[in-house]
């Protein structure tokens, strides 16, 4: 109790917000690779450090210095495995808006063209990929399409998605209230687990929400499902009503409700 009391009265109020930043920092981290491949990744580390320890203890030389020189490098390494978690987030902090989001009107509106040609798609079995610029700019993946600059309009959706137009095999861009570009191409998710049950459209979906804050709608175009990508997931959308339900959480920034749950990969089709 003494030795507790004589440290609380060694550590100044500096301390205290050094101590504060570092634990703020520690679980924002956790919360970028939670749900990640990149947990396996820290696992496999925390074992690392485990059999150095024990190479320290009962003094393995060979194995303790195998894993010095591991180590030593470790900043490096921790940089080039967590490459995609490190730009996600850095992107995350300086893309904010600090002046305010999109006014709730011009939302509205965009969201009902949205939802009403997705509608449209799902019935006629027409498959689309629509990806929704937030904090995250997507000025590189604009350039991979055909600039448009147009409003955003369920005839102009629905006309670019149709099989005859040469831009309905990528992806339409909607960025800061207009629809930037189409037939833009997306990254593929690395997510091994998918590789047999989607096709190229999801794949590319699920890519950009892994690597961007963007949130990306998928038709399907074998069965007309409608499904939402968000931060490495999936989200069915029963129907039109979900999908707005969706949207509107996601285009104001808020958290996606409780009730309203990932699927699994296995029930995705």
């Amino acid at each position: 109790m003494d030795v507790l009391l004589t440290l609380w009265n060694q550590i100044g109020w500096k301390d205290l917000i050094d101590i504060g930043i570092v634990a703020i920092l520690i679980y924002q981290g956790l919360l970028i690779i939670h749900g990640t491949r990149s947990v396996q990744i820290v696992l496999g580390v925390a074992f690392l450090m485990i059999l150095f320890w024990i190479a320290l203890s009962y003094k393995l030389y060979s194995l303790g210095w195998v894993l010095q020189h591991f180590f030593d490098s470790f900043f490096i390494l921790a940089i080039i495995l967590f490459q995609d978690q490190i730009r996600s987030a850095l992107a995350s902090v300086g893309g904010r808006n600090l002046l305010g989001f999109n006014s709730s009107e011009a939302t509205e509106v965009e969201i009902e063209e949205v939802v009403e040609v997705c509608g449209v798609l799902s019935r006629e079995r027409v498959g689309a990929l629509l990806v929704f610029e937030r904090t995250n700019g997507l000025s590189n993946y604009i350039e991979t399409g055909t600039k448009m600059n147009s409003d955003i309009h369920s005839d102009v959706l629905y006309a670019v998605f149709q099989s005859r137009s040469p831009l309905h095999d990528g992806a339409v861009i909607i960025s800061r209230g207009k629809i930037a570009a189409a037939g833009c191409f997306l990254p593929l998710s690395k997510n091994i687990e998918i590789d047999r049950h989607l096709g190229t459209r999801h794949r590319a979906a699920l890519g950009l929400s892994e690597v961007t804050d963007a949130v990306v709608v998928v038709v399907s175009e074998e069965t007309g499902s409608i499904k939402l990508a968000y931060e490495g997931d999936f989200y069915l959308c029963e129907s039109e009503k979900q999908l707005r339900q969706y949207l509107k959480h996601l285009w104001t920034h808020a958290q996606i409700d409780s009730i309203l749950g990932p699927m699994k990969i296995e029930d995705i089709q």
